[in-house]
């Protein structure tokens, strides 16, 4: 019985491990000199980062979605609402943001698909400075609302860049 019970043991751990490496890692920063309250669908939720703090959220292989930063924010609890990428009031975002919100999209490959892809979008307008890179990849950066490393409308395809799989993943906003 006992042999049984280390043999679970080791095969939940080694399961646990495969599942932690295959996820990509995203750390987001705030260089603002004010607060940023950075969301991300599907994973992430949101969350609150002063100056200089950072923000750790793996993201499963086959996983498509976005982080934004929220400004001008005010919670009691978990409800409140923002001035910029408000996401129906909620401190946790289920729902993309309102505009206007810079975008880092994502796409992190799944079985099978040796590729990550990334971009950034003012497609749903600039709310705030933003870097965003991947650890195998080319560095983003959108300083002002036209900025040439973003996509600026739905059909501009050129701006999507890849790296090797469950990358890590660096957001940072105020570069």
């Amino acid at each position: 019985m006992a042999s049984t019970t280390c043999v679970s043991s080791v095969l939940f751990l080694l399961a646990a491990f495969t599942a932690g490496a295959s996820a990509a890692t995203f750390t987001i920063k705030n260089n603002c000199g004010y607060t940023v309250w950075p969301a991300g669908i599907p994973v992430g939720g949101g969350t609150q980062l002063d100056p200089g703090q950072t923000w750790t959220v793996n993201v499963p292989p086959g996983t498509s979605g976005r982080f934004w930063g929220r400004t001008g924010c005010s919670f009691n609890g978990g409800s409140g609402h923002c001035d910029s990428g408000d996401c129906a009031g909620a401190l946790s975002c289920t729902l993309s943001g309102q505009p206007p919100a810079t975008l880092a999209e994502y796409t992190i490959g799944g079985t099978g698909n040796p590729q990550d892809y990334y971009d950034i979008s003012v497609v749903d307008g600039y709310n705030q400075p933003m870097a965003f890179s991947c650890s195998t990849g080319v560095g983003l950066v959108c300083t002002y609302p036209s900025c040439p490393d973003a996509y600026q409308y739905p059909t501009d395809d050129t701006k999507t860049h890849s790296c090797i799989a469950n990358s890590n993943y660096q957001v940072t906003f105020c570069p």
